[in-house]
């Protein structure tokens, strides 16, 4: 179990370095260092991951980095989605599950080797077709409702390219879309959990919360003395070794 906890604290501390992709991190970690059920894990990482997010945003509510009418807009139809996705849990496999999510995990590699090219200005650029952010956020809440993950590094470069929000804007207003899709998510998959006769493990999911608030802080104390550049490129490649493991694992269950 103690590897565990430094799972978890890896988790908090990566999100505390980059801002994101540490929740995509707390299903495997679940799954294979703790021990659960699949959809167990899943299920436990959408609470974790709304809790760590939910604490996070306190910094960035007090500056008003938070564009309430984009949560609004993106953060309605990402809970919508994430309750969608945990409906279609109940006809998906953990196999092909966690296929899927190994998909998000090369996708994230790849967006962490290229990034999307943002822009650091804070001024805010023109808001594009407030259905296209909308759909948009039906469509990752349905990602975070499925697999389990905040999805954080597909949401900012949305909300920066068509929300038109500046970086700083568009991470804060990440962070509250994700806690509440999250919560959206998890609660639909409570129903999932009954059908299969399982429980969340509420110890857990207390314990990886608390340990990756500490992690986050721990990680945002040391951003500004790590490479960030060389960072994201280490961390690109974790993920694509952890996607080929995942592929290892679950691919031949589907035959």
């Amino acid at each position: 179990m103690i590897l565990a906890w430094i799972g978890a604290l890896f988790i908090g501390v990566t999100l505390g370095l980059l801002g994101s992709g540490g929740s995509i991190l707390t299903v495997p970690v679940l799954t294979y260092l703790v021990g659960q059920e699949t959809k167990v894990a899943i299920a436990g990482s959408l609470m974790i991951v709304g809790i760590i997010s939910l604490f996070s945003v306190i910094p960035y509510a007090r500056q008003k980095l938070v564009k309430w009418r984009t949560v609004v807009i993106f953060g309605v139809p990402g809970m919508a989605g994430a309750v969608l996705g945990a409906w279609l849990a109940h006809f998906v496999s953990d196999a092909l599950q966690m296929l899927i999510f190994s998909a998000l995990l090369l996708v994230a590699s790849y967006l962490m080797f290229k990034p999307v090219k943002l822009g650091d200005s804070e001024e805010e650029h023109q808001e594009r077709a407030v259905s296209k952010i909308a759909l948009d956020g039906l469509l990752v809440g349905a990602v975070t409702g499925l697999v389990g993950v905040g999805g954080g590094f597909l949401i900012i470069p949305a909300l920066v390219l068509l929300g038109g929000l500046s970086m700083r804007l568009a991470v804060g207003t990440s962070l509250v879309i994700i806690a509440i899709k999250s919560f959206a998510g998890f609660i639909g998959y409570l129903s999932v959990l009954e059908a299969l006769n399982l429980t969340v493990d509420w110890y857990i999911i207390w314990m990886f919360s608390i340990i990756g608030i500490v992690g986050g802080w721990l990680g945002h104390k040391i951003s500004s003395k790590v490479n960030q550049e060389q960072l994201k490129r280490g961390f690109a490649v974790f993920l694509v070794l952890m996607g080929a493991f995942i592929l290892y694992k679950n691919l031949p269950s589907l035959f």
